[in-house]
């Protein structure tokens, strides 16, 4: 399938898609006159990456575990014997960036009833 519905059939933009093919996420084939072509497997490529952004993952570390990962039901599944190590120490990334905007947070709710005491 040509771009146009790839777009359609996947909801990401075509600029998107683009940056994905940058990134070294989504490797379309080339037609005649280079147009890009996109196959069912296209589809469910996007549909991982959406999946791991969703999740807090940025596209380098996509790149590292994509080609590790199967579909088990409703969630994808690490392949590679060192891949949850990898992912392991994605969430404590994740962890520590929570952290500390929940305490960025907490900081500004301070501000914010002191404001609201002066009046």
């Amino acid at each position: 399938m040509r771009i146009g519905e790839f777009v359609r059939r996947t909801g990401v933009s075509e600029r998107l898609l683009r940056h994905y093919e940058e990134q070294g996420l989504l490797r379309p084939e080339r037609g005649a006159g280079g147009q890009r072509e996109y196959g069912e497997a296209h589809v469910e490529v996007v549909r991982r990456i959406r999946c791991l952004l969703s999740a807090g993952l940025g596209t380098t570390m996509i790149a590292t575990v994509l080609p590790c990962l199967e579909d088990e039901s409703d969630h994808l599944a690490p392949t590679c014997p060192d891949m949850l190590e990898r992912l392991r120490a994605e969430r404590d990334r994740i962890d520590r960036a929570m952290e500390a905007m929940r305490e960025s947070r907490e900081a500004l709710d301070s501000v914010i009833a002191a404001g609201q005491a002066r009046g």
